[in-house]
């Protein structure tokens, strides 16, 4: 039994992850914070070329120094959305798991909170069109359909599986609705499913239910395929 959504969560994103990666995959993460998921990447598609975006500087570093000897991850230092610019983000100190490109509600009362200022790339202008990805991760604390809006070339043309956090208290700071996730998807024949459901090989949501679980906020974390 798990004792947090957190830890079930992780426990799933693993357990998928293990199923859907072969050794030669292609993945990226969005929102590498300290590369949790980009070690899961690499354990599960060693031969795989793959792609981690971190805005925020210190974990930036980080990264690049955790794995400085990996050749086969390449680092941005940006934000992704739906445009090229350069923005405020907010760079929650005391709970870094949180910050984003917008204020949204925060798990403590007494947020500290530093504003950046970084780059803001689409994926699509970023990701060379030669490059095959088979996996996508997101976790950008609200700004995911944004993120997915600046990637259409790569969703129409890899399909990419997509594993996202999507969830009331943080994507509604965005203006993004379960309805328009959902039919943007579509648009992409994509299938959206909650993880549980995807590793139970239970049938995909329906807009309704997506909506259900999203509004009612028993599910924040999906997979699409």
């Amino acid at each position: 039994m798990d004792l947090t959504k957190n830890l079930a969560y992780d426990r799933m994103t693993k357990a998928i992850l293990s199923e859907v990666l072969t050794e030669n995959s292609n993945a990226i993460d969005i929102g590498c914070h300290k590369g949790e998921i980009l070690s899961i990447f690499l354990n599960n598609a060693p031969k795989g070329e793959h792609i981690a975006f971190e805005p925020i500087p210190v974990f930036f570093e980080g990264l690049k120094y955790k794995f400085q000897d990996i050749k086969n991850v390449t680092f941005y230092p940006y934000a992704l959305s739906d445009k090229n610019t350069i923005t405020s983000f907010q760079f929650v100190k005391n709970a870094p798991a949180y910050s984003g490109l917008k204020k949204r509600n925060y798990a403590t009362n007494t947020p500290d909170i530093e504003t950046i200022n970084v780059d803001v790339k689409q994926l699509d202008d970023v990701v060379s069109t030669d490059y095959k990805v088979d996996l996508i991760k997101i976790d950008v604390e609200g700004g995911e359909f944004d993120v997915l809006k600046g990637g259409r070339r790569i969703l129409a043309t890899n399909k990419p599986i997509l594993i996202f956090e999507f969830g009331l208290g943080a994507s509604d700071f965005y203006d993004a609705t379960p309805e328009g996730l959902f039919d943007f998807l579509v648009e992409y024949s994509y299938e959206v499913y909650t993880l549980k459901g995807f590793l139970k090989k239970e049938k995909s949501l329906s807009k309704e239910k997506l909506s259900q679980l999203y509004n009612d906020k028993l599910e924040y974390y999906f997979i699409a395929r």
